[in-house]
């Protein structure tokens, strides 16, 4: 049995956390769920956003699920997603961004994944007022965070077949600091001569991803870069609502959705669940369940393709609940089919 700290968040992340554990436990995998909570619900009633047996939980079984937390802009606490990350050292964002058969975009072929540095750039929150009408940050990038993330993102196009990795940079106006980064970028593809590498420009990036998604397969950049193109890529296969991610460090995991805690819509059954389904999904994965996630992927997919019961982002009418016990059906029908096939 496994032991896996769970973080529903707020906003519609009770929601959709609570759909995806269902999800989860239907493909009989055995898991002891230690719920704990943070953010702003939790600031509420206890007057902490982050409260002690969070950090324990963490620190006691290593992986989470969490879901959406929200961030006040402009004023209030900072992001506990970036502190988190900081903390544990959660260095390698994963995103996967896959079109899925019955989203209508006008792309066909998106298969890429994102590899965003974690814990620095401009998150890295030194910032300062210089005078009434001005402020400044500050822009940290080092050797040692990006030559792991890059080495991360060659260890996954090998494992995974991916035969291009492409550096996301503006290096040509930011020279000491993304020029850092792309020395190290270089210096990783050396040691794998037989992955292509190529070096993009962040604006022409942008450019490229919305006219041809299709020519790239493994992105990496840095945190600034990637948490901007994960928004755009999600737009191409869909929207936020079926994206999932993965904060890896040396020895710890949190999984969870791209997309916010739109409160706008909490508490009315009707969130897309999928990009927390598939984050759980890509957790199984990091601790080899990967039989099972590919159930949970397969189902998912099935489910939307046949567009009976998907969400209203989606095109449909069903509630959270629905999609939810639809997925279920799936994985359910599938264990029967593997039964009678063995």
């Amino acid at each position: 049995m496994y032991s896996i700290t769970l973080i529903p968040g707020d906003g519609i992340g009770p929601e959709v956390t609570h759909s995806a554990k269902r999800v989860i436990e239907a493909t009989g995998l055995k898991i002891s769920w230690d719920i704990v909570n943070a953010g702003a619900d939790v600031y509420k009633d206890r007057g902490v956003l982050v409260p002690d047996e969070v950090f324990e939980s963490l620190e006691k079984n290593r992986i989470a699920l969490k879901g959406p937390i929200t961030t006040p802009v402009g004023c209030g606490f900072r992001s506990i997603n970036v502190l988190l990350r900081k903390k544990y050292d959660l260095f390698s964002n994963i995103r996967p961004v896959k079109k899925i058969p019955g989203i209508e975009t006008p792309f066909k072929d998106v298969d890429l994944v994102i590899f965003r540095e974690n814990t620095e750039d401009l998150y890295s929150g030194i910032e300062r007022s210089t005078s009434e009408d001005s402020a400044e940050a500050v822009k940290v990038i080092t050797r040692k965070a990006s030559l792991r993330i890059a080495k991360k993102a060659f260890e996954y196009a090998e494992k995974n077949n991916r035969k291009k990795v492409t550096a996301v940079h503006k290096a040509n106006i930011m020279k000491l600091t993304d020029g850092l980064f792309l020395d190290c970028a270089r210096e990783i593809s050396k040691t794998y001569p037989d992955i292509e590498y190529e070096e993009v420009i962040i604006d022409n990036m942008c450019m490229q991803l919305v006219m041809n998604p299709s020519r790239f397969q493994v992105i990496v950049t840095t945190n600034l870069y990637g948490d901007i193109l994960s928004d755009l890529c999600a737009g191409l296969v869909g929207g936020l609502g079926i994206v999932p991610g993965a904060n890896i460090g040396e020895d710890m995991a949190i999984f969870e959705a791209v997309h916010g805690s739109a409160p706008d819509i909490a508490g009315k059954n009707i969130a897309n669940p999928t990009a927390l389904i598939l984050s759980g999904a890509m957790m199984l994965n990091y601790i080899g369940e990967t039989e099972k996630a590919d159930a949970i992927a397969d189902a998912v997919s099935k489910t939307i393709s046949e567009g009976k019961y998907i969400t209203m982002d989606l095109g449909g009418s069903s509630s959270t609940s629905d999609m939810t016990d639809a997925i279920i059906e799936k994985i359910l029908e599938s264990k029967q089919i593997n039964t009678v096939l063995v």
